[in-house]
């Protein structure tokens, strides 16, 4: 019969980072979403897109906080602090490319 070892604990997922990761979700989401919109529009610029990429954006900044916060609590689980972390850097990445697109035409 084969041992079976089980680790029981108490350690739990940080509320901060599970809301770091949907806040990164929602801000790539919409980034992508506004720029591929803008695409089929021909480029038009339309100030809804605009305004969804400035929310994302700020999304985005105040994701990384809570990922960063969320990561700093000792005995948890760190998954969604990292996966928030690094959606929300994407998603500020990616507003950087935006601009920078825009700021050579």
């Amino acid at each position: 019969m084969a041992k079976k070892n089980y680790i029981f604990t108490n350690k739990e997922h940080p509320r901060k980072a599970i809301m770091s990761t949907i806040l990164g979700v929602l801000s790539s989401a919409s980034l992508i979403l506004a720029a591929y919109l803008s695409y089929v529009d021909k480029g038009a610029e339309n100030m809804r897109y605009g305004s969804a990429c400035f929310l994302a954006m700020i999304f985005a900044f105040v994701g990384v906080v809570l990922g960063v916060l969320g990561r700093m609590e000792k005995d948890k689980f760190y998954l969604f602090c990292y996966v928030g972390i690094a959606l929300n850097l994407l998603a500020i990445g990616l507003v950087s490319l935006i601009l920078y697109a825009g700021a050579l035409l």
